[in-house]
């Protein structure tokens, strides 16, 4: 079976290197245009296209796939990247975070195959990690999927589930939901080859949206409660980087603790700040114990280590 691969982040760069790994002949990667990163800002390939051009897979990067794109240059990209395709021997695309929307005229060329790291159809889109926990669902998974032209919207081919832990962060769930998936589209290939694989349409009920993470909701709002906050610091971890003012001073929250116990103070007032007690928050409902930290310019540290150089006694969180 002959595959062309789509994929931009970490999480579809694990999937090709199975299928690589596996045996598959890979002869075309689709995947974003490099990006500055960084603090120089220098322009950074794609975790995809590190492995492609690692392995001599022929990598495309347009910044469109539509024919009908109003922008001449993100048209004429589209039609060329549309004409390799079509001059490709190819079997099927397996997509991973891809990043683009494949217009109909791709989807018409040959079956396409979605990696999606959640249990369809509960978050579709473009964050399903980051909702999952922000919203305290308590498991998810991924889905296997044929795509159509709706967001997410695709028959399933194949799901496994697994718990979300309570210590889990996005970047910790990532990994488990990325090695799974990476073994899901092998399976879920392999299958298809043996004529064992069904689609089975998606029900109508318990379709969410997992919106795009906007970094303003990094944000942290303490007159919402401690559960809340814990969920969306974890949510947030890596990226956006939940983040409170102290003075002015914006402080990355990276680990915190949600307590039961109560307060009377506003909130956002630290209720202490000491090795002893490490720094407590008080919020609408319940009080936070944060315990992983970062100042500008500085490294992540344990709360004991950041009151070294960053003492908060008396202050509050804005």
């Amino acid at each position: 079976m002959k595959i062309i691969f789509a994929g931009t982040p970490e999480f579809a760069a694990v999937a090709l290197q199975a299928l690589h790994v596996a045996g598959f002949e890979i002869p075309l990667v689709l995947t974003q245009p490099d990006r500055p990163a960084g603090r120089g800002m220098q322009m950074h390939a794609s975790a995809v296209k590190q492995f492609a051009l690692a392995h001599d897979i022929e990598v495309l990067q347009p910044l469109s796939l539509r024919l009908d794109s109003k922008d001449p240059e993100r048209a004429a990209q589209a039609a060329a990247a549309h004409a390799r395709l079509l001059a490709t021997d190819y079997d099927v695309m397996v997509v991973a975070a891809y990043g683009l929307i494949l217009p109909r005229s791709t989807l018409d060329i040959k079956p396409c195959i979605n990696i999606h790291g959640s249990l369809l159809p509960r978050w579709r889109g473009a964050a399903p990690i980051h909702r999952a926990i922000e919203t305290g669902d308590l498991e998810t998974g991924v889905t296997i999927m044929e795509m159509e032209e709706g967001l997410d919207t695709g028959p399933m081919l194949l799901m496994e589930r697994v718990p979300i832990l309570p210590g889990d962060t996005t970047a910790s769930l990532h990994d488990t939901l990325a090695a799974l998936g990476a073994r899901m589209i092998v399976d879920a290939l392999r299958a298809r080859a043996a004529g064992t694989l069904h689609p089975v349409p998606q029900p109508d009920a318990g379709v969410t949206y997992a919106a795009k993470i906007g970094k303003e909701e990094a944000a942290l709002d303490f007159s919402l409660s401690s559960a809340e906050l814990g969920r969306k610091i974890r949510a947030f971890n890596p990226f956006p980087g939940a983040h409170a003012e102290v003075n002015g001073v914006v402080i990355k929250i990276w680990g915190a603790e949600a307590l039961d116990a109560g307060s009377d103070a506003a909130p956002g007032r630290i209720l202490a700040a000491d090795a002893q007690h490490g720094i407590v928050v008080a919020c609408k409902h319940g009080t936070l114990r944060l315990t992983e930290l970062q100042k500008p310019g500085g490294k992540r540290l344990p709360a004991a280590e950041f009151l070294k150089g960053f003492p908060l006694e008396g202050l509050s969180l804005d």
